[in-house]
This record gives structure tokens, sequence and C-alpha cells, in this order.
């Protein structure tokens, strides 16, 4: 497998001096030597080059860049485009620590997969300001889509692809679509994701709500229950582990449907959970809010949890490695687009921001309070989508030969999030008013400083597609073992010789099945009905010609006795 990889303009020569360098299984002080865009040297009193410039970390971490693995960027709902594309969503980005995104590719319908794919790449190459790679997004399946999915694996590095239980008549798979989605990925060496929500159910719904007059952005939630989640979770666990192909959970947003993704590895199955910047720091109480933007702004698919634990329990279950992965599930729609759908909370685009609060939320919710250390966080935030995508060690480490996407994060630090400051042209940000504490306060991607001091200097167009190959060891060192384990094996016995029951046949003697579809002969049945004509004949074989007959006999006296009356009259 070959790619054309884009050429970047040379990135500066800096050393990073006195800071603690976190990966995600140990911790140590060190300096790091960064030239041309990859780390070059890392240790004690470095040997570097006369002109270098030197960024003082005393005091604080030098982390692997964030790598958010679920954005929607330029994926369009309702006909509408996000606000913020590939340019402001990756100087958000950048701005709050994220260096490599993965954005989902939506093919519409009937659209070639490879022809979306290029356009996608095409847009990200002229707009993004870091490195990106691509998930595809398999709206209509049919066997026809190996041929462009091999080419997708094997020649333009996508090992992804997202199927959708969800958006009936639009892009829902069936089960059984989906069974073969699986074993065909899985042949591939890709991994299989789903949004998990019963599309049936959310369909009738909706009809029922808005058809007793509820059509603001509650309805959405109300239409959208934590069973419909939790079912569909467990239903794609089971028919990804008998398709024994890995499966990835996008955007777990209640307790039950991680607790299903939690039990289901306990038990070996291999599957990954995906819990979101907004249901790690905020819950679904706001759909009830009086303020229909602000309750529009939290639409989305699966809706936050109204139950306010929530974001405390995904936390816990994040910390302790129930849930592997954060993302921002980013997608920017305006409060004008939010606002097709203030007659029926149906036409509402959904999404909601969180590509620039991702690091801070999880600092402040699990670090901060003692759940998770700071190798844990590091692996949420950049190793283990790293490590489960295939871009590990080039992404998700700090190490030579990696590449130079660094984060010096000051942990004491504090920053109050307002839609007034943060970096996208989005008017309402969900976590308005909310203070977290970790900050970056300087940003490294390709070997560029983008963020120092306050100041964000991003480059439009200077982010790099980045190629993932199939079967990453991370996942598939266990599929290939449960494949051997899996084997259908027949017992070895002798033949069967004792006695067999007969079974006589009824089929030729049963009547065809009344049908509507019309009748099933060549006789047509024109004008009145004629009640003397039956269907019922004594012709042909009986069910019971094997039964020996008895000669006739005649019957003197008919049962009861000889009747008496000879007359009517």
């Amino acid at each position: 497998m070959s790619f054309q990889a884009k050429k970047r303009p040379a990135g500066d020569r800096l050393i990073i001096k006195g800071g603690k360098v976190v990966n995600d299984d140990q911790s140590f002080y060190a300096d790091i030597y960064i030239e041309d865009g990859t780390i070059r040297q890392i240790g004690e009193n470095l040997i570097v080059p006369p002109g270098v410039k030197t960024l003082d970390a005393y005091g604080q971490l030098v982390i692997p860049g964030g790598v958010d693995a679920n954005t929607n960027l330029q994926a369009p709902q309702k006909g509408l485009s996000p606000c913020d594309d590939f340019y402001q969503g990756t100087r958000a980005a950048l701005s709050g620590g994220t260096t490599t995104i993965i954005d989902h590719v939506l093919v519409d319908p009937g659209t070639s997969l490879l022809s979306a794919f290029d356009l996608w790449k095409e847009m990200a190459e002229q707009r993004a300001c870091c490195d990106f790679s691509f998930h595809l997004d398999v709206t209509r399946w049919h066997e026809g889509l190996y041929e462009e999915l091999e080419t997708l694996v094997k020649d333009k590095g996508v090992n992804s692809f997202l199927f959708f239980m969800a958006y009936k008549d639009r892009y829902q798979s069936s089960d059984s679509q989906l069974y073969e989605a699986f074993g065909i990925l899985r042949d591939l060496g890709a991994i299989a994701q789903v949004h998990a929500e019963n599309g049936d159910i959310i369909d009738e719904e909706q009809k029922k709500l808005l058809s007793v007059g509820i059509t603001g952005p509650e309805g959405h939630v109300l239409s959208h229950p934590e069973e419909v989640e939790t079912e569909a979770v467990y239903r794609a666990i089971t028919i990804a582990k008998q398709a024994n192909c890995p499966l990835y959970v996008t955007k777990v947003m209640s307790k039950s449907a991680a607790d299903v993704i939690a039990k289901a590895r306990k038990k070996g199955v291999v599957v990954y959970g995906e819990p979101i910047t907004a249901s790690l720091a905020t819950d679904g109480t706001h759909y009830w809010s009086k303020n229909w933007t602000m309750a529009a702004a939290f639409v989305m698919s699966p809706p936050l949890n109204p139950d306010p634990s929530t974001p405390q329990y995904l936390t816990s279950l994040l910390a302790c490695g129930d849930l592997q992965v954060t993302s921002s599930a980013q997608a920017s729609f305006s409060t004008a687009q939010k606002a097709v759908g203030k007659d029926d909370f149906t036409l509402i685009p959904e999404g909601t921001s969180g590509i620039e609060e991702r690091l801070a939320v999880v600092w402040d919710r699990a670090v901060s309070t003692g759940k998770m250390d700071e190798n844990e966080f590091v692996a949420v935030t950049s190793t283990n989508a790293a490590k489960l995508f295939n871009m590990y060690p080039r992404k998700g480490r700090i190490a030579v030969g990696s590449d130079a996407d660094i984060v010096i994060w000051n942990p004491k630090e504090t920053r109050t999030v307002s839609a007034s400051t943060h970096n996208l042209t989005l008017e309402v940000n969900i976590l308005e008013g909310l203070e977290f504490r970790g900050v970056p306060t300087v940003v490294i991607s390709g070997g560029r400083v983008v963020l120092e001091d306050g100041h964000l200097n991003v480059s439009e167009g200077s982010g790099r597609f980045i190629p993932r190959k199939a079967f990453p060891d991370t996942v598939y060192k266990r599929i290939r073992a449960r494949n051997k384990m899996a084997e259908a094996r027949g017992v070895p016995r002798g033949n069967y010789d004792g006695p067999v029951h007969d079974v006589i046949s009824m089929t030729k003697s049963v009547p065809p099945t009344p049908t509507t579809r019309g009748p099933t002969g060549s006789k047509t049945q024109t004008g009145p009905r004629n009640l003397h004509q039956s269907g019922f004949t004594l012709a042909g074989a009986q069910i019971d010609d094997h039964i020996p007959r008895r000669s006739a006999q005649r019957i003197v006296a008919p049962p009861g006795g000889r009747s008496n009356i000879t007359s009517l009259s």
C-alpha cells in the first residue's frame, strides 16, 4: 500500500526544556528536541544546533497532542452544512490541545464511497489546520460495496467504517446487513463502528409525540429514550461477536449503554466505547429549557441523558478502562440552522460543540478529582485512539521518530467556557459558564508552534492526511486468536443404525393457502357468485386411501328409529 503524502512546510527547530514528559505508560523528566516536524532527541543535556527556539515547560506536563476520533466538520444534515468546517473546526481543536482528528465522511445513499472520500480529502487538504484522517459512514449497504471497501482499505488508508442502526428509511441498516458487512470488514482488517439506536422505535415515538402537539426540543429526548440506545448497543455487540468483528460504539450517552459495553468486555468481546465531551461534562435536563435556542443547541443523537448523575458515571467507567476513548462528536449548526426545526423537533439539525474543550473536560472531571492519573489521561485523549485506528506510534506518543505533535499542559490553570471567547463561529456553547482546570499553554503541530501565550497562529490547509493500515495489532491480535478458537468442529460419532419412524408427507393433499394476491389458477369468475357451486371435491388422492374399505351395508332404520311423519301438509 502506497500513499502520496502532502508536503508540509518545514517545521521549526525547537527544544522543550524542563517539563515532565507523560506517555500512556510512563512519566519522566527530559528535554525534547524537534526538527522538520519530527521528534529527534529525548533526554538530558541534549546537543542541538545553534539558533534553536527554546520552550520553557518547567512545572508543566509535556503530553502527546490529542487525537479526536469523532468529528463531523463537513457532514451535512437536512441539506445544511456545519457552520464550523475543516478550517474553523481544526483551528478550535488546536486551541484546545488536539492535533489530529478523524472525521466522518457521510456518504449520501447511492453515492460512491470512493468519490465521497476523494471529495472530503480535497476539502480537508484545502482547509484543515491540523492532521486528519477519515471514517467512512455507510448509509446504504449492498454486496456491490465490497470492491469499494477493499480499495479504501488497501489503497486509500481507511480502516474504519460506520453503520447506522437509526434514521429509518434514510441510513438505517438491518441486522442481516450488519452481520454481512461486519464479516467483510473482519476479512479486510477494518473496524466496524455503529451509531447505536433503535431506529424503528424512534420513528414511531416521533410520530406519536408530534400527533399530541409536542414539537419543541424536549420531543427529541422523549422520542430517544435511554432504552433504544441500550438495546441497540446490545444488539450490535451480539452481531459483532457472532461475526468476530471488532466493534467501536460511538457516542456512548447513557449509564445502561455503557454498562452493556463494560459487561461484554468482561466476557472477552472485542468492543470499545466512546463517551464524548458533552456526555462527560453536562446532561439532558437542558432540553426542557424555556429558552428554545439553548434547548435546541443540545439536540444530538443519541441525546444527552436527563439523569444529572450520568456524566460522573461515564467518567468513572472511562477512568477504570470500561470505556476507552473520548472524542467530541463535533458538529456545529448555528441558531438559524437549528431554527429550521422550530415547529418540528425532527427537523432540527443534530450536533453540538466540544472539540475545543475535550481535553480540559477530561482533566477536570477525571484527573483533578483523582479518578484518573496523568498517564490514563493521555491514553483516553490520544494514545488509545491512535492504537485502535493504527496511527501509533506516529501519533499518540512522545518518542524519537514520532510526529512532533506536542502539548505543554498546565494542570493548575483554569479557564471558563464562553461562546464569546471560544474559537468557533457558533453563537451558543452548551458548556457556557463552566470552569475547567487544565489548560494548554503551548501547542505544537507538525513541529510548528501554533499556540503560545494565548495567541493562536494557524495556517489554513497545513494539515496532512494520515493514512491508516488495516489489521491494527491492538485489535486484531485478539480477533485472530478468537478465529482459531471459534472454528466449528463436528462431533465424531458412528452412524445411527436404529429404527426410523415413517413420516407421511401431507404436502400433496393440503390445499393451497388462500391469498389476497389473486387466484392461483387460470379460472376467473365474472358476474354474481353461484351459491350452488362449491370448491369442495373428493376427486383425486385422499388422505385415507390406504385404509381398507368395508363392503356397503343397507341401513334398515335410520339412527333414532323410524319416523312417523308421512306428510308435511
